[in-house]
């Protein structure tokens, strides 16, 4: 046998068992994907469900319940956590419950967005799209809310669609009724909270 023919023979065998090392770690990753626990739900984590109330998440109000006359005309919105009025827990041990809730005039709602307001107030998830940073900020001029990390720009009037920035989509509704003076949910967010994997930032990279 040739020393060419031999060495040939052994980079043959080396790769095939390196191939079969890889494979078995791939299938390995498979049952301890598997074994991972899942997040426990628990009472103050769980998410929005219909008949929950709105408390404010900060300030002075932090806890108390939120009604209509909370809610200032056309903005800005107010940070709220849902709580379950029948036992009274409110749901802030899961940061995607953050909810923003805005009051707006009702005329200049799109159809779509007023299927899922009461009165004229709007909720939406208070977790961008973009990186999951608190949309917090508030733009007086247009009426637009606004996440100060990479300043992505959603418009409230219009389901919450992305006007600027590098969000990859809107944020989601959280469906609202009336309920004697107050906004309550009426059902879960329309579209997963927060970062969603494989959708790219809209118009490339952000604006810091």
């Amino acid at each position: 046998m040739s020393k060419k023919t031999d060495t040939t023979r052994r980079a043959i065998v080396g790769a095939t068992v390196g191939v079969g090392l890889g494979l078995g770690a791939i299938s390995m990753l498979v049952p301890i994907g598997a074994l991972k626990p899942k997040k426990e739900v628990t009472p103050e984590t769980e998410p929005p469900k219909k008949g929950d109330v709105f408390v404010f998440a900060e300030g002075d109000k932090k806890g108390d319940e939120i009604s209509f006359a909370d809610l200032p005309k056309e903005g800005p919105a107010v940070l709220a956590f849902p709580k379950d009025p029948k036992t009274g827990v409110i749901k802030n041990g899961e940061r995607n419950n953050m909810v923003l809730l805005i009051r707006l005039d009702p005329g200049e709602l799109s159809p779509e967005t007023a299927e899922y307001a009461a009165d004229g107030t709007v909720a939406y998830s208070a977790i961008c799209t973009h990186l999951g940073c608190t949309v917090s900020e508030w733009l007086p001029d247009k009426g637009d809310l606004m996440c100060p990390c990479h300043k992505g720009i959603y418009d409230p009037r219009q389901g919450a669609k992305v006007v600027g920035g590098p969000p990859p989509r809107p944020l989601p509704a959280l469906p609202l009724q009336v309920q004697d003076d107050k906004p309550v949910c009426a059902g879960g967010f329309t579209s997963p909270v927060g970062v969603v994997a494989g959708l790219e930032p809209q118009g490339g990279s952000c604006a810091v």
